[in-house]
């Protein structure tokens, strides 16, 4: 597969929060294509735990201004954008503050109201397909990494499906050990259900709360590929990624991950 473009969708990105090995890998593997020469795109929330003054956030006017409908209440959309030195590149951030808050905040939303994080979640998948859509952009690779991005490849595959922005894109989920604060509501498959993804995607949560094992399984049978890049991933879940007849990259502990990463794209 000739990959010239790579859409990345981020739950945690280095700076912009406090470190972890999510976040250096959501800053590192874009950055990396990016340098490689790679036409690329790049997404997390914008949580209220990120100053955007000192981060120099600002509003994409063009792209703002859509509402996303969830659960029958409509959500404007907010694109925000700032520019990661010294590679230049540009992360945009998906915001609205019925899920995010507006001032800063120590900790973050999905563990202080672990209650939204379905919505938050949907909100989030939606907000960043949405936006890729506004750019008339085409990725060969959509890579998405952290549980929040778990809905990334069930929308792509059922409600994008015939979208020519991702008709041709392969789908990879990253899996590292961070998981949800609490299970999903259960109400959860009724909201996807009322966002048009079909019944027999999703009849296992069906009037039950969802777990993170149950919402990795979601990403894992949508997705073209998977990869590895946590020691510490569930057990559970590596089982099912090792068998989920796709191509799995399994954890490398040395090595260049961005070379790791290219070529396993090019095997999809």
């Amino acid at each position: 597969m000739d990959v010239k473009k790579v859409l990345f969708i981020n739950q945690e990105i280095t700076p912009y929060l406090p470190e972890t090995l999510m976040g250096k890998i959501g800053q590192n593997l874009p950055q990396g294509f990016q340098e490689q020469g790679y036409e690329v795109r790049t997404f997390m929330p914008k949580y209220g735990a990120i100053n955007e003054r000192r981060n120099q956030l600002h509003e994409v006017i063009r792209l703002s201004g859509m509402n996303l409908i969830i659960d029958d209440t409509d959500h404007p959309l907010i694109i925000k954008v700032a520019t990661l030195l010294p590679s230049r590149m540009q992360v945009y951030f998906i915001y609205n503050d019925d899920y995010f808050q507006r001032n800063l905040v120590k900790e973050l939303e999905t563990t202080t109201s672990p209650e939204d994080n379905d919505e938050r979640s949907i909100f989030f998948v939606r907000g960043v397909l949405e936006t890729v859509k506004k750019l008339r952009w085409t990725p060969d690779i959509i890579q998405c990494s952290g549980w929040l991005t778990a809905l990334a490849p069930l929308y792509i595959k059922n409600k994008y499906d015939d979208d020519p922005s991702f008709i041709k894109a392969k789908i990879v989920y990253s899996l590292f050990a961070n998981e949800p604060a609490a299970p999903l509501d259960i109400r959860f498959a009724e909201k996807l259900k009322f966002d048009g993804i079909p019944d027999r995607e999703i009849a296992k949560l069906d009037g039950k709360t969802t777990t993170p094992l149950e919402l990795a399984k979601l990403a894992i049978a949508h997705c073209d590929g998977i990869i590895q890049y946590d020691p510490d991933v569930d057990p559970q879940i590596l089982d099912i990624a090792r068998n989920a007849g796709v191509p799995f990259l399994p954890f490398q502990p040395d090595g260049d991950i961005v070379k790791a990463t290219a070529e396993f794209y090019k095997a999809l």
